[in-house]
């Protein structure tokens, strides 16, 4: 009896060997396929769920997580497993990386408890927190750096978690280092792709000639996309500060037109200092005052002005790899608005010179010719006996020194530069009067003498728009005129006057407000108004004011 029973013990023993090294066999298996299914991906937030998972099953866990450990040595991420998101959305806001987390982010060692609440690190569990016992937590590695910890609690088998345990999930930690280091090289790849192709977008909207507004709403586009941050903005400098020209993101409306200053704000510091900064926290605040901030970043335009990025209070910090590769975009895109400003120069440069030469053969040749035939022509008056011949010929001299000034009022305005904020007075006279013309039905003869466009100031210009527009609608509405002249004359003074050929100034003059109004107008200027009936027939209106 006793060589069958001690048979029986050996038998009952190898089977048992035999189990645990088929166990053995399935985990290994197991392992490898979660190796090879970790290292199938290069998304880096793909993997790093496939890796959460893979060691929730090849431990038995019921809850697994993966913590990546930020610049300020605390979470920056958390993954979870086993928690669906109606528990995370009754937990709250995840964790920071304090207790028996943070322990083992102070030390990156293997930690394995038999009960959470027994260790003297553990801070608890928030409220409508699923309840955990043992726990093992194992550190991953990428290169020589610790990325982050795996975090596994609550065998499903029930029991610790033993060695063997401990030692699958290294391996795992192990594999995943180098899918995470293989994920995160792709992922800088894929971006360093992006900020060239968008380097090379914004070179090509300058270079076509597109507006600069246009292209400073490209660049903080894409620079929101690329940075992956929540908002951008642009800021120029102006005469009290810094302006933002051009913001992207859901706030980018309230943004835009808003004043920096220039020794206080962030934005001012670093276009003063030429170096780009991250902040973090409170710091970040101070950016825009008037709106919560949890990080931003501020990179220099070449001292022509700051692009920044932000994210929003509670969101994912910027990470310190943007710093880089968004001074880089900055420094480029700020190239390519020097070169299309020196192109937009240069263009200019033709353009101006063009127009002085055109103005130079005006008066020298134009001019002189015409200054001449005037000299013949009252000489030959002078030699004319019928006085009806004389007179044509007088009229025929009015006529020519008429000629040389309008030639003239335009060299004036061919020889100084239009301004580039706002049409220049000559031109917005035109548009009035075209309009008017819509409204008569026919064109009213115009002339234009001296300095329109450089001697009148922007308030007279304003109200010469006004008077020039209610007296040609009155010689619509009111007058039935057929013909109506324009003459504009500024020298010492500027005088509008505006005659037609109508029916005169009605009999009734109680219903005289757009008259009181120009008159008012010419007070306020310090001149006059004169509206008086032509011998001929309709009405002469003279407004004048001093410069």
């Amino acid at each position: 009896m006793l060589p069958q029973l001690r048979l029986d013990d050996l038998l009952q023993e190898l089977q048992l060997r035999l189990s645990d090294v088929l166990g053995t066999r399935d985990r290994v298996h197991a392992l490898l396929e979660a190796v090879l299914a970790v290292g199938s991906d290069l998304d880096l937030q793909t993997v790093l769920r496939r890796i959460t998972q893979a060691a929730s099953t090849l431990a038995d866990a019921r809850y697994a997580a993966l913590g990546v450990i930020g610049d300020d040595g605390l979470l920056s991420q958390f993954i979870t497993v086993g928690i669906d998101e109606e528990k995370h959305a009754e937990i709250g806001s995840l964790p920071h990386g304090r207790g028996i987390l943070g322990l083992l982010i102070r030390d990156p060692r293997p930690l394995r408890l038999d009960d959470l609440g027994k260790d003297p690190a553990a801070y608890g569990f928030p409220p409508n927190h699923p309840p955990m016992t043992t726990f093992l937590g194992v550190p991953i590695r990428v290169r020589d750096a610790v990325f982050g910890n795996l975090y596994l609690t609550e065998k499903r088998s029930g029991g610790s978690f033993d060695e063997e345990d401990e030692a699958v999930v290294l391996a795992l930690a192990a594999a995943a280092g180098v899918a995470i280091e293989n994920a995160r090289l792709y992922d800088a790849v894929r971006r360093r792709e992006g900020w060239l192709r968008a380097s090379g977008e914004i070179s090509a909207a300058l270079l076509s000639g597109d507006e600069p507004e246009d292209v400073l709403h490209l660049v903080a586009q894409r620079a929101r996309e690329l940075s992956r941050a929540t908002g951008s903005f642009v800021a120029l400098p102006s005469e009290d500060g810094l302006l933002v020209e051009a913001a992207a993101g859901p706030a980018a409306a309230g943004l835009v037109g808003r004043r920096l200053s220039l020794s206080d704000s962030p934005a001012g510091q670093v276009l003063a200092a030429g170096q780009p900064r991250l902040l973090v926290g409170v710091d970040a605040q101070d950016v825009l005052s008037a709106q919560p901030v949890g990080s931003a970043l501020l990179v220099p335009l070449a001292r022509r002005g700051v692009l920044a990025v932000t994210t929003g209070d509670g969101e994912p910090a910027i990470e310190p790899a943007v710093v880089d590769e968004l001074t880089s975009f900055a420094a480029q895109a700020a190239v390519g608005l020097e070169v299309a400003e020196h192109r937009r120069d240069a263009q200019r440069l033709v353009v101006f010179e063009d127009r002085e030469r055109i103005a130079r053969d005006l008066h020298d040749l134009v001019i002189q010719r015409l200054f001449a035939t005037g000299m013949q022509l009252e000489s030959a008056a002078r030699l004319v006996e019928r006085p009806e011949a004389a007179s044509r010929v007088r009229r025929a001299v009015d006529d020519l020194d008429t000629t040389i000034r309008e030639i003239r009022s335009t060299i004036y305005a061919l020889q100084n530069e239009p301004s580039v904020e706002r049409s220049s007075l000559r031109s917005r006279l035109f548009e009035v009067i075209d309009a008017g013309a819509e409204q008569l039905g026919f064109t009213p003869a115009v002339r234009l003498a001296g300095l329109v466009d450089t001697s009148v100031p922007p308030e007279l210009g304003d109200h010469l728009q006004a008077v020039l527009r209610e007296a040609l609608s009155n010689a619509a509405r009111h007058a039935g005129a057929t013909r109506v002249e324009v003459v504009l004359e500024v020298g010492d003074q500027v005088q509008l006057v505006v005659r037609d050929d109508g029916r005169g100034l009605p009999a009734d003059q109680d219903r005289r407000s757009g008259l009181a109004n120009l008159a008012q107008r010419a007070t306020l200027m310090g001149g006059e108004l004169r509206v008086a009936a032509r011998p001929e027939g309709g009405t002469e209106l003279v407004w004048t004011a001093p410069l």
